[in-house]
């Protein structure tokens, strides 16, 4: 049975920031397009999770995490920074790909 997804508080308003950039530096169909990729990416976690890669500051933790890339055009645009519990997958963050790492206070 695959893992349910548990998406942070702080996650979600990394998801609606975003989408409001989308919107007002793009266009409303652009922004809707990237929050439907996001999410869908977010969903998938449960069957892709052993496929994703480590994320660069995941040493910061005592727990391991996680990171899966994605974008709406060939480049990824975006990473959502997740760990594995054994009976649930948390996302932590959504990160732009040009945003510095997470600091321990980014949590």
């Amino acid at each position: 049975m695959p893992l349910p997804v548990f998406t942070t508080e702080r996650a979600q308003q990394d998801v609606d920031e975003s989408y409001q950039w989308w919107a007002e530096n793009r266009s409303f169909e652009q922004a809707g397009r990237w929050r439907d990729k996001c999410v869908a990416v977010i969903d998938s976690l449960p069957e892709k999770w052993t496929t994703t890669a480590l994320a660069s500051e995941g040493a910061l933790w005592p727990f391991e995490v996680r990171q899966l890339n994605f974008g709406l055009g060939r480049r990824p645009s975006h990473r959502v920074v997740f760990t594995v519990r054994p009976d649930m997958i948390f996302v932590l963050r959504l990160r732009h790909l040009s945003q510095r790492p997470l600091l321990f206070d980014d949590l």
